[in-house]
């Protein structure tokens, strides 16, 4: 049965749930900004902006000769080059609103975690021993705009490269997701606190393992979209007629297929999914005699599980089109969501909790 005290939520100040529902918007932001990225990567519009200004970049061109000079830098680059020659300026204008738009969300996440917090800060609502917590959510969120401008820079400083690195994709990829689940993290202590003497359940370690295995096939994603590797072996269950890619360890050392070879790297993925299907059958299982957000999120883990499944085949099968696509990616996240929130549900104790009376102390 689920450990949550209903008379322990009800002794919370009200500020408290307040900041809860703040960090959730802000990791919804996060899902919104895996999105555009995803949807800015699959339009080819990741390399269109070839500088970082992390403050007048805000201000997009606005007048013909702006637009020529972005035009005119963007046309220094392979991408444009080997793929793109021929551009139109409107045409250019159209990869240029992905990026910006993405960038844009990213000052935004800033500015919506920023003001906020300082506002909960000076009323107390965040105690100073959460201060230190919050400010390293802050800095992990600048520290992921300079990975984003390291990861493009992997596109446009080669003389040969159409797209940005797998691996600085899959980092970017990895920040951004760990730093959603760490805010999401902290939104269910301060949503759904739990007494000091709060029991894991028996499952508690198989939840955290399965909320792990997605993040990591995530980042399994992020090279499988890095090497095109969704548009070869466009067939399920089988690989063009084979259980596995053919010459799976062609480069050398060997351990570089792994993480450069397309035909693997689509194998890997197709394997995660398995296992990530056999660890919520499990969890489905170990929650059936519970109750409440404990069974609840347990068959949302499994049902996105098998949503999710579904979308990755049917987006293979065909081609890669950027709505399934899309649709693909997002499902992904509110999947790493609902196994967070299980991870949450199984564990034991959490944050301390703040009582009524000392909260109002603080903001008197």
């Amino acid at each position: 049965m689920t450990v949550r005290s209903t008379s322990l939520v009800q002794t919370l100040h009200p500020g408290r749930r307040a900041v809860g529902l703040w960090l959730v918007v802000i990791a919804a932001m996060i899902a919104l900004m895996v999105l555009v990225g995803g949807l800015t990567r699959l339009t080819g519009s990741g390399l269109s902006i070839t500088t970082w200004h992390p403050i007048s970049g805000v201000i997009p061109p606005l007048d013909h000769a702006a637009w020529q000079r972005e035009f005119n830098h963007y046309k220094e680059i392979p991408q444009y080059r080997f793929d793109n020659r021929g551009m139109t300026l409107g045409q250019f204008k159209g990869i240029f609103w992905w990026e910006w738009s993405h960038r844009l969300l990213g000052r935004l996440i800033g500015l919506v975690f920023l003001l906020p917090f300082l506002w909960f800060a000076w009323r107390g609502t965040i105690s100073r021993r959460e201060w230190p917590r919050m400010i390293t959510l802050f800095v992990l969120g600048g520290l992921q705009g300079l990975v984003g401008w390291w990861m493009v820079t992997s596109g446009i400083e080669t003389s040969t490269r159409v797209s940005v690195s797998q691996y600085r994709l899959a980092a970017h990829l990895g920040l951004a997701l760990f730093l959603f689940a760490a805010i999401l993290w902290t939104a269910f202590q301060y949503l759904w606190p739990r007494p000091a003497d709060a029991r894991a359940a028996p499952q508690a370690l198989l939840a955290k393992l399965v909320a792990l295995l997605i993040y990591v096939q995530m980042l399994m994603g992020a090279l499988v979209a890095g090497l095109h590797a969704g548009l070869i072996y466009e067939t399920w269950p089988s690989m063009n007629g084979r259980f596995g890619p053919e010459n799976p360890f062609v480069l050398h050392p060997w351990y570089l297929n792994f993480f450069a070879n397309p035909g693997l790297a689509q194998f890997d993925h197709r394997m995660g999914a398995y296992l990530i299907f056999l660890g919520a059958l499990a969890l489905f299982f170990a929650a059936r005699r519970q109750a409440g957000a404990r069974k609840m999120s347990a068959h949302l883990v499994f049902g996105l599980v098998l949503i999710q499944i579904s979308l990755g085949i049917a987006t293979l099968l065909n081609q890669v089109p950027i709505p399934l696509a899309a649709i693909h990616q997002i499902t992904a996240v509110a999947l790493f969501s609902a196994a967070l929130w299980h991870a949450y549900e199984t564990s034991g104790k959490g944050m301390a909790v703040q009582k009524a009376q000392s909260a109002d102390a603080l903001s008197a």
